[in-house]
């Protein structure tokens, strides 16, 4: 994924913790470039937010070392801060405050010059959507204007590095689309950012560079398009009124049977299970079918194998 001429803002050597006897994270090494938005994927307990929290110094690996802008963020952690924006997966704002207050202690508290303060609270208001809200408490926000908030406060000080987790939750659709268009912005203005999600048509929509973290080692990493030309099949699904009956070729994950077929098969394997569902009379009950074409989704899954907690995406759906 290397990016001619733009520096490794974000790099993770070897990157090691456990907790007791479960190894979270073993041996990962990733990099995110200035300019570059990298998604990392992965399904639940992969290690996600414990990867951003050693990365934002909140957590103290027991293997390998995360670099800041160059600055190692154990032993340098003050110089790495000073380069750094977090903005975690639960909003961190002070409720008694304005948004303008919010943003006012957080530029300072990162660091701004004072002179500084009231241009980057205006400018960071401005983009995140928040000018005619900079008066209001910030307690009483919706939850999206909230989630903007929060994102502005990572920003404020304007850091090359930002780490993004899960940066949409809870967001309504215009929240989403304006977070998502100032994470466009930011990349293009030089920040490095590293942004996970489970939300796989964000990724698409960003145009992002994916690495999928799974069982504690990084299992994938490449350009968006390169992951889906290599790894994307079409995907079929059936789902069934309790528990999906045993059928050949096909994996049973619950109440579904899914099956990864290439082009010309679809056809065939899907008409073939049917007919036999259909000898089965009423021993089984089809409740509905789908068909996901080759997509970041299907990519993933093809990865894992992480069925049962498939992150949220785009099917297209067809009635039984």
């Amino acid at each position: 994924m290397a990016m001619v001429g733009r520096a490794a803002m974000l790099e993770i050597d070897g990157l090691c913790k456990r907790y007791g006897t479960h190894e979270v994270l073993c041996g990962v090494d990733l990099a995110v470039l200035s300019g570059q938005v990298l998604a990392l994927l992965g399904p639940n307990g992969a290690g996600k937010s414990t990867l951003v929290s050693i990365a934002a110094g909140l957590c103290l690996p027991d293997g390998g070392q995360a670099r800041v802008a160059g600055f190692d963020v154990r032993r340098e952690r003050r110089g790495a801060l000073a380069h750094l924006g977090l903005a975690p997966q639960d909003t961190g704002v002070y409720p008694t405050l304005t948004v303008k207050q919010n943003l006012d202690f957080f530029a300072r508290l990162n660091g701004v010059p004072s002179r500084q303060v009231p241009g980057r609270v205006r400018e960071v208001a401005e983009t995140l959507g928040l000018t005619s809200l900079l008066g209001q408490r910030a307690g009483q926000l919706s939850g999206g204007q909230r989630r903007r908030l929060h994102t502005a406060l990572a920003v404020v000080h304007g850091p090359e590095v930002l780490l993004l987790d899960e940066p949409t939750v809870g967001a309504d659709v215009a929240a989403r689309a304006g977070l998502l268009d100032v994470v466009r912005k930011l990349a293009a203005g030089g920040a490095a950012i590293l942004y996970t999600t489970h939300y796989l048509p964000e990724v698409e929509q960003l145009g992002a560079d994916v690495a999928i973290l799974h069982e504690g080692r990084i299992r994938l990493a490449g350009h968006l398009q390169e992951v889906v030309a290599s790894y994307a099949q079409t995907r079929a699904t059936l789902t069934f009124v309790g528990d999906a009956p045993v059928l050949s070729g096909w994996q049973v994950a619950g109440e579904r049977l899914v099956r990864d077929v290439v082009g010309d098969e679809l056809g065939p394997v899907v008409a073939d299970a049917i007919a036999v569902l259909a000898a089965r009379g009423g021993e089984v009950q089809l409740a509905g079918m789908e068909i996901a074409r080759p997509s970041l989704e299907t990519a993933y899954l093809a990865v894992t194998g992480d069925h049962r907690n498939a992150p949220e995406g785009g099917a297209d759906a067809l009635a039984a």
